[in-house]
């Protein structure tokens, strides 16, 4: 299952990313998590791992996402609430699906807009700029494009829909 990467389109919103890249996902009828997982372990070609990690604080760091020639692993905060721990999961599965481990700032573009300063350095703090709230904001928005599909495929009623019809 291949996909343009929506990550690299030029002066797109976050917002417009996350749509792009959920709108090329052929995704299931009745999506549920479990689902969703598959969809992205094909269009990630391994298998992905989640796992509580207790040094995750779940405050400002609720997710990790580690990935490997051979898995995807997903770690995440401990809490009580399913729906945290999902969406916990829905983000970084949306890091998976736009692709964000390739996003980057090439070698050469720091070494020729910077040279008297050491690549590794400009490296640090570009990713330190707007750029890396604009990949957070992009994941976080497919994450509530896929909570929402898992939502509204689901086979249950609503407690409204079963009181209110």
């Amino acid at each position: 299952m291949a996909m343009e990467n929506p990550s690299f389109v030029v002066n797109a919103t976050p917002a417009n990313n996350a749509a792009l890249a959920f709108n090329s996902l052929r995704l299931p009828a009745h999506l549920t998590l479990e689902r969703l997982v598959a969809v992205v372990e094909s269009i990630r070609n391994r298998p992905i791992t989640i796992d509580v990690a207790d040094g995750l604080n779940g405050g400002t760091v609720c997710g990790l996402w580690l990935s490997t020639d051979t898995k995807e692993i997903i770690l995440h905060a401990a809490t009580p609430s399913a729906l945290h721990r999902q969406q916990f999961v829905l983000h970084e599965l949306g890091h998976m699906v736009l692709r964000h481990d390739e996003v980057g700032v090439p070698k050469d573009y720091a070494s020729i807009l910077f040279p008297d300063i050491p690549e590794a350095m400009v490296r640090r703090v570009l990713m330190r700029s707007s750029f890396v709230d604009q990949v957070e904001a992009a994941a976080e928005t497919l994450a509530d494009l896929f909570a929402a599909a898992i939502r509204d495929s689901t086979v249950e009623p609503r407690s409204f829909e079963r009181v209110f019809g």
